[in-house]
């Protein structure tokens, strides 16, 4: 029972509040959410004396809206957060959002496109301040999607990452890994798009197979020719090499002889790398260092020069025919004129292979030779690696381990460069003769003729790096910072444990003097459709979560996707599972609506056990169980174990027995049943409690209604009472095992559930006999008149259920279906008693399945005692 929350100003213990006949979740889940955040339950106190925890919100786009992503993975936040809240947490849920640097960027091109202008048409300055009016006027309408959800984050703290306090944080952490020489210039290969203009991450290229051509070209003449595979004819005009493995005999006799380059009259050298896998092809391959990342490090190990013959909008540069071409122009000019000199061995169209594209555009990339700026990670990644393998982060689930440190560990140095106007601008300042100056917060920059700063911005990865601790106020040692840093867990999908959880690790390590930013990395799955597939617009399968929750609520939408939340597995959903959680809502809105109807209440203490019925008893040890298991499964981050734990609980055991075996008490009255609308109250009370974290606003609703206190928000998570009645469990048990047998014999004679049948019950003997009431309300049967004859005897549970079915039953029908059950019975008997009698398997088969075969023996028999009595119930024909 709650004795913590205030009571509501317009109720109280003796209000019995209407409810509506049918939950209406569009009338009621905006009003509370604006309730909720009104009266600050999301906000969070640095100078609380409560224990801290803290969960920061992977930061969606500001160009974004709401998809079946999100509201997954902010439904397991909100859980987490709700519950920790309730059990006297102060509890910080930061929200915020990604300045999303060539999105963004491309949303304002495309308006400014439409009036004929670009941005060069306003400049850098004129063309920042429209993107910041875009972001103000039409940006972040995730945000208002995200109250639909009812995400209970802490508003009065959102932040983005290119606001003044993230953007010095930005400017503070460049400065230092700059200063200890970990930030440095060079040229490298990197993703570049023909399209943004501009070096892209690895997690902004999307790889799809493309039907393209692979030619086989002889370079050289006679017995020195070598025959050389590309996909990209275009490049070889910036071969530099031709390399072949040191061990291939083949060309053993090649290495340090040059071979001319067809169309450009140029001499290559061939040299020997490692890198060559001789079994691939022709075990040779062409080598164009400015143009392809493998070939890039074998010209480092053999000094050879940088050619570059595509400029940043993929046009062909190198002198000659092919000049001022598109590289695929160009790819097939070349082709052409290597076929007229009888150079191509062999053509194959198409040719399906893996190409990277744009994520943006759809672009396909172009890998390219460009002087960028780069964070040296070795020192860093070695950190981050040595902070999980020590124990002072762990990754839940743990298999998911090896993934992080198959990243981690083989990280290469991170481009963080990007050409773009929106974003970081990257603050060094280059001098007349050669100087560079990086220049820090409160610092002034060096002025005069000849300085000018560097044009690039930061990668979008390399601001959202700082998140855990920027958002808080650091660089500053704000009480925030000194209260919630590090955060307590980290919750987001497996898909970018590389691109985002690793680079938070390691700038948190690094500024924060060797504190991880989160203690706890929870790694979920990606969501797909019913079948499995990934959800995709171009394969007519996305679906837009507000969609369902105007529908079907949003509780059923949280409920639908935390029940599938497996750790680190994908999650399944289909519009089926909605409808079936909608289901689930109203279950719990009528089954409250009833118990309020009938007087159920928590006011007072429970009665002692010794003068509570076994129903009261059963339910109240289950109630005990249920709890400590769900606060297990919280505790392991399994959502979709806890979920279906409650739902379980709930429908089953709560609504359809506990509740309707309450019915005939109330319609008894006296103490009895005054003790059951207490225990009631208590289950409801308890149940609406658990499951508000994941159902927040039906649960708001009832909960509200029934206790008169102010909100389930600020309520207490339940506590596992440690009462456990294993007899009365025992003995409801036995009235589930009578009910159940009934009803499988009523449908099976096609008997409507609410049909009034006579019969007899003879329980003598057994502990049903004080049940009999409930059960023959539950099984709708009627007492034996004058004239029973009895058509059928069910004897089940050490009890006998004879009935009357007379002008209902099919006796002929139901011999045979019986007769059925008793030949598949007899079948199962004998297979298990023959494995049970050979020795030699015995000696082999593990004890716990030898166990098991002794336990299908035992049903057997039992089954078998079970349809022979009801055979010789049936009467004769």
């Amino acid at each position: 029972m709650t004795d913590n929350t205030q009571q509501r100003p317009d109720s109280g213990p003796n209000s019995t509040p209407e409810l509506p006949t049918q939950y209406a979740p569009a009338e009621v889940e905006g009003k509370l959410y604006e309730r909720w955040v009104e009266r600050g339950y999301f906000e969070a106190e640095a100078k609380s004396d409560k224990p801290p925890y803290t969960v920061v919100i992977p930061p969606p786009n500001v160009t974004g809206s709401l998809h079946l992503g999100h509201a997954f993975e902010h439904t397991l936040i909100d859980a987490l957060t709700r519950r920790k809240r309730m059990q006297g947490y102060e509890t910080l849920w930061q929200p915020g959002m990604d300045h999303a640097g060539i999105a963004t960027q491309n949303v304002v091109e495309r308006e400014l496109a439409k009036e004929g202008k670009s941005r060069h048409d306003l400049g850098r300055e004129a063309f920042v301040e429209r993107v910041w009016q875009w972001k103000n006027e039409s940006g972040g309408q995730i945000s208002g999607q995200m109250k639909r959800l009812g995400d209970g984050v802490a508003w009065s703290r959102e932040r983005f990452t290119m606001d003044d306090g993230l953007s010095m944080a930005v400017q503070t952490i460049f400065k230092r890994l700059y200063d200890d020489e970990l930030i440095y210039r060079a040229e490298r290969i990197i993703n570049w798009c023909p399209r943004c203009l501009t070096a892209i991450s690895d997690i902004e290229v999307e790889y799809q197979d493309d039907d393209g051509e692979l030619v086989s070209i002889r370079y050289g003449e006679g017995e020195n020719a070598i025959v050389v595979a590309t996909t990209r004819a275009e490049t070889m005009l910036g071969d530099t090499a031709v390399a072949v493995h040191p061990d291939d005999d083949r060309y053993r006799h090649l290495v340090g002889t040059e071979i001319e380059l067809p169309l450009t009259g140029r001499r290559i050298p061939i040299v020997a790398d490692e890198h060559v896998d001789p079994e691939f092809g022709t075990g040779a391959v062409k080598v164009t260092p400015a143009h392809d990342p493998n070939d890039f490090e074998i010209g480092r190990r053999h000094d050879l020069p940088n050619l570059a013959v595509l400029d940043e909008r993929g046009v062909i540069t190198a002198p000659g025919p092919f000049e001022g071409l598109d590289r695929f122009e160009a790819r097939s000019a070349i082709v052409g004129a290597l076929r007229a000199e009888g150079r191509i061995v062999a053509e194959k169209r198409p040719y399906t292979h893996s190409v990277g594209h744009c994520s943006r555009c759809k672009t396909t990339i172009e890998p390219r030779l460009s002087m960028q700026w780069w964070v040296k990670v070795g020192p860093l990644a070695e950190a981050a690696s040595t902070s999980v393998r020590d124990g002072e982060v762990k990754i839940h689930p743990q298999e998911m381990e090896s993934r992080y440190f198959g990243w981690v560990d083989n990280l290469h140095d991170w481009c963080i460069s990007r050409q773009l106007w929106w974003g970081h601008r990257i603050p060094v300042w280059y001098g007349p003769n050669g100087e560079m100056v990086c220049v820090g917060p409160g610092e002034e920059p060096p002025s005069g003729e000849g300085w000018h700063q560097e044009t690039d911005v930061l990668d979008t990865w390399f601001s959202s790096g700082l998140w855990p601790f920027s958002t808080l106020g650091w660089p500053e040692k704000t009480e925030s910072v000194e209260k919630f840093y590090p955060n307590s867990v980290l919750v987001t999908g497996y898909d970018i444990l590389f691109f985002w959880v690793v680079r938070m690790m390691m700038f948190g390590l690094y500024a924060m003097d060797g504190t991880p930013p989160f203690r706890t990395i929870v790694l979920h799955g990606m969501v797909r459709d019913e079948r499995g597939k990934k959800m995709s617009k171009s394969f007519g399968n996305a679906v837009n979560p507000l969609d369902w929750m105007d529908e079907y609520g949003s509780d059923a939408v949280r409920f639908t996707l935390a029940r599938g939340a497996n750790p680190g597995t994908d999650v399944p959903i289909g519009e089926d599972w909605v409808q079936g959680s909608r289901n689930f809502a109203n279950k719990i809105w009528n089954a409250t609506r009833f118990a309020l109807m009938n007087g159920a209440t928590v006011e007072g203490d429970l009665p002692p056990a010794e003068q509570l019925s076994a129903p009261d008893r059963w339910i109240l040890s289950r109630l005990g169980t249920v709890v400590a298991e769900v606060d297990a499964y919280y505790d392991d981050y399994q959502f979709a174990k806890l979920s279906d734990s409650l739902f379980h609980f709930a429908w089953d055991e709560v609504f359809d027995w506990y509740v309707e075996m309450s019915k005939t008490t109330f319609q008894a009255g006296g103490p009895a049943a005054d003790a059951s609308r207490r225990v009631l109250g208590e289950v409801l009370d308890v149940t609406l409690r658990l499951l508000h974290p994941i159902v927040p606003f039906v649960t708001e609703s009832l909960w509200t209604a029934l206790t008169g206190r102010e909100s389930v928000v600020v309520a207490d998570w339940p506590a596992d009472s440690g009462f456990r009645d294993p007899a009365a469990e025992r003995e409801i048990e036995l009235v589930q095992q009578v009910v159940t047998e009934v009803r499988r014999f009523r449908a099976d004679q096609g008997l409507q559930p609410g049909q009034k049948v006579p019969a007899q019950l003879e329980l003598a003997g057994t502990a049903l006999v004080a049940h009999e009431a409930a059960m023959r309300s539950l099984l709708r049967l009627q007492p034996a008149g004058e004239g029973f004859a009895a058509t059928a005897s069910l004897p089940v549970a050490g009890a006998s259920v004879a009935l009357d079915l007379s002008g209902t039953i099919d006796v002929e029908a139901e011999r045979k279906r019986l007769t059925k059950d008793l030949a598949a019975a007899e079948k199962e008997k004998a297979q298990a008693t023959g494995k049970l009698g050979n020795e030699a398997f015995l000696a082999k088969a593990p004890d716990q399945v030898v166990e098991k075969i002794r336990t299908r023996l035992a049903k057997a028999d039992a089954d078998i005692e079970r349809i022979a009595a009801q055979l010789a119930g049936l009467p004769k024909s």
